[in-house]
């Protein structure tokens, strides 16, 4: 049986800066906070959290948290809005902040658009916190479309500008401009989906067309692992989606299976593949 991992997989530029950025300053010894988990990984969260790092999780909590005078928070690479940054400006602590570049564009994107009294249409999840912090940077109307039929009930006036979340399936942004376009909005479209998020999508496209089964490594609230899914399933029936060796072991595969191919999503730490792969290579599962 032959094991195949995709190509690239695992974390992504920017979660490994964010990620490698905690370890770093937890070796100053201050009180060291995260607003938000750092990873949408429970495993890389959970050693944190023994090491000491506090996870705030939202705005509520982030207002009333007394600091320490030599605390120091870190914005994840997710990225947040500007009353965040109002809220920590006056608290008075070192800001550590790890926005992914990719997500910082995008701020940028629609802060600048919406000055100029466009309106903004950010395609992803709602509740998802980089969606969140997008919204913090509007200036103006915006409204957040999730999938087709949300974009098909568009009723706006004026012009429009379209961005989508980093993490977002490529296929369905396309399909969702195509639905905007077909509306005749004066819509300017910029993909902002990242190259990272569309090359691991890609690559488990790939895989997956090939594979008799494949095994999808990340964490449950990770969506860029969820699209890492949602294609390899599409493709190979026989899909599961894991977040480590462990959750394996009652998943039997057929007799026939002769390729397992093997994709993690981009908050899924290398050591964690490494397991999964040397579990599967090394189990007559």
């Amino acid at each position: 049986m032959e094991v195949r991992l995709a190509d690239p997989s695992g974390f992504c530029f920017g979660v490994k800066r964010a990620v490698d950025g905690v370890y770093e300053k937890l070796k100053s010894g201050r009180p060291i906070y995260t607003y938000g988990p750092i990873v949408h990984n429970e495993t890389v969260v959970s050693d944190l959290e023994q090491k000491g790092v506090m996870v705030i999780d939202d705005k509520e909590t982030l207002e009333k948290t007394p600091f320490e005078k030599d605390a120091c928070i870190i914005i994840r690479a997710h990225g947040v809005g500007r009353d965040i940054y109002d809220i920590l400006e006056k608290k008075g602590c070192e800001i550590a902040d790890f926005t992914c570049p990719f997500v910082a564009r995008i701020h940028n994107i629609v802060l600048e658009e919406s000055g100029k009294g466009r309106h903004i249409v950010i395609v992803g999840k709602s509740t998802h916190p980089e969606i969140i912090g997008i919204c913090g940077w509007c200036d103006g109307p915006f409204t957040v479309v999730a999938d087709e039929s949300g974009a098909d009930s568009l009723d706006l006036e004026g012009e429009i500008t379209v961005v989508a979340q980093t993490t977002f399936q490529h296929r369905k942004f396309s399909q969702i401009v195509e639905i905007i376009n077909q509306k005749g909005y004066n819509a300017n479209v910029v993909n902002t989906i990242c190259s990272a998020t569309k090359d691991r999508q890609d690559a488990a496209d790939v895989l997956s067309k090939e594979a008799d089964a494949m095994i999808v490594i990340g964490g449950s609230a990770s969506s860029n692992t969820r699209r890492l899914y949602e294609i390899a399933s599409e493709n190979c029936p026989n899909t599961v989606c894991i977040q480590k060796p462990d959750d394996l072991k009652d998943y039997k595969l057929p007799e026939s299976v002769k390729l397992i191919g093997i994709t993690a999503g981009a908050s899924t730490p290398q050591n964690i593949i490494e397991e999964v792969q040397r579990y599967v290579r090394g189990t007559n599962f």
